[in-house]
């Protein structure tokens, strides 16, 4: 774990990419330079970061960051990026909610200055909890930190997730509903079944993700309850914060309708997908931080809203990130950084956490 390259997440040149950012903001904002352009070390593995501010008289933001599509010939983790509905969600949040996040300002549909669309936002300064090695190891700040000090991150944390939940307009929510007939609940499972179908396109299946499949059908909720927006990628890995405090919400390329639970079941099994590596390899992690039962009985006294069904939700979430890990697997096999397997009964071994999953189809995880 601790010398595990980081999987490849690009093919562009990072010098080459400031050269066009310049010349583009030349002719969006006539006299500017784009300087001190950087990417950030943890530069997303779907689309990509790039850091810049504004020499200019009168720039509209000092210090930017830009989000840019995936880089098409990178055997792209999503199948669509949509620059264009980030942006947007983006916008409604910062104006419909208390969350802090950052202003967008340009939005560039044309893939020509750039080699696909991105959008450029504010920048804000602060510190994230690392993926690569992820916040549970030692060695990071957050681990590094005082029970105390987590206490107050994850209580901060959770009510975010509230926040956005309770504070965003049901209509205006409406335009992320995915397409298709059934229930919010029922297009985005649907659509996550899409997203497999496209992931294992030409390369072997995976028996554990079409088993998971069938045992959501098996815990579906007789009530699934009103749906809100869903930030998606929710966890502490796309929060910068000024101390302990969130100073920036990041990442809305997943942000979806669908019930509650699905994103709190995503940050209880995002933080148990780290806390479960970290054990593997012999450390204790952070055993006591986000524990499922404190997510849940916190966020119910911030909404009023008890999560229900959280069984199914953590399944759900579980599920989908091995779509995405076997996704990643596969890119890596394009890369040449690994194999598959040679019998076709493994190919489950490529998703990172299959025995976690594993166990949660069997029902023994939470045990």
């Amino acid at each position: 774990m601790a010398t595990a390259p980081r999987p490849r997440t690009t093919t562009r040149d990072p010098e080459e990419l400031g050269r066009l950012l310049t010349a583009w903001l030349a002719a969006r904002l006539p006299g500017a330079k784009a300087t001190n352009v950087s990417v950030p070390e943890s530069n997303g593995m779907s689309s990509e970061t790039l850091l810049f501010d504004i020499e200019h008289p009168e720039p509209p933001l000092a210090a930017c960051a830009l989000r840019l599509a995936a880089d098409p010939s990178a055997y792209t983790i999503f199948p669509v990026y949509d620059m264009e509905r980030q942006h947007r969600v983006m916008s409604l949040v910062g104006e419909h909610t208390e969350l802090p996040v950052p202003r967008v300002q340009w939005l560039e549909l044309d893939p020509g200055p750039l080699g696909a669309p991105f959008f450029v936002m504010e920048r804000k300064d602060g510190r994230v909890p690392p993926d690569v090695m992820p916040y549970t190891y030692e060695g990071n700040w957050l681990h590094s930190a005082s029970d105390a000090e987590r206490a107050h991150l994850e209580e901060a944390s959770i009510t975010l997730l509230a926040k956005l939940h309770d504070q965003f307009p049901a209509e205006e929510a409406e335009l992320l509903a995915e397409p298709g007939d059934g229930s919010p609940l029922r297009k985005h499972v649907e659509a996550q079944r899409t997203y497999y179908e496209w992931v294992v396109r030409d390369v072997a299946r995976s028996p554990l993700i079409e088993t998971a499949f069938e045992r959501l059908e098996e815990l579906w909720p007789a009530e699934e309850g009103e749906a809100v927006l869903n930030w998606g990628d929710a966890r502490i890995g796309n929060i910068i914060y000024d101390g302990f405090e969130p100073a920036a919400v990041l990442d809305w390329e997943m942000a979806s309708l669908a019930p509650r639970e699905v994103d709190l079941g995503w940050t209880v099994y995002l933080h148990r997908f780290f806390q479960d590596l970290t054990v593997s390899f012999g450390q204790a992690g952070l055993p006591d931080f986000l524990r499922r039962d404190r997510i849940e009985a916190r966020y119910g006294e911030l909404t009023g809203h008890t999560p229900r069904n959280m069984d199914f939700y953590t399944l759900y979430a579980a599920l989908r990130h091995a779509v995405v890990m076997l996704r990643v697997a596969y890119r890596q096999v394009h890369f040449g950084e690994t194999t598959v397997p040679d019998d076709p009964k493994d190919v489950d071994k490529l998703i990172l956490h299959h025995a976690s999953l594993a166990a949660m189809v069997q029902g023994s995880y939470w045990d």
